[in-house]
């Protein structure tokens, strides 16, 4: 399943491929595309956006040898889209003076208090 940003920025799009056997790097991956002016990421007159896949993880819910594809889309001049967010990413985590910093990670914990009767949030 090639998964990627939808054109809102804020939505997820996928389209899911059969390949001839399983895959174990996203360099394995062939690129692939979609009209992009369907979702509002390029224009009708040119609406060809290209996917790069850039991770794989196992399926959790068809399992076996299921992926899901993580992907960055581009333009076929290989450029980025404006909803390409992962690319400006990876290029500030890839500098040797970030890549060289210690990661650290903090828990947050959310709750939601629900009215007794109706189990709807209080509010």
């Amino acid at each position: 399943e090639y998964i990627w940003i939808g054109g809102s920025g804020l939505d997820m799009r996928s389209k899911a491929r059969t390949l001839p056997g399983p895959v174990k790097d996203p360099s394995e991956l062939p690129k692939w595309n979609y009209d992009g002016s369907s979702t509002g990421q390029a224009p009708g007159s040119d609406s060809e956006v290209i996917l790069y896949p850039q991770a794989i993880f196992k399926d959790p819910f068809r399992r076996g040898n299921n992926i899901l594809v993580m992907c960055d889309a581009y333009t076929p001049a290989g450029e980025p889209i404006p909803t390409n967010k992962r690319h400006a990413a990876a290029k500030i985590f890839s500098d040797p003076s970030v890549a060289a910093e210690e990661t650290w990670y903090g828990i947050e914990q959310e709750y939601t208090l629900l009215q007794k009767d109706i189990k709807w949030p209080v509010g």
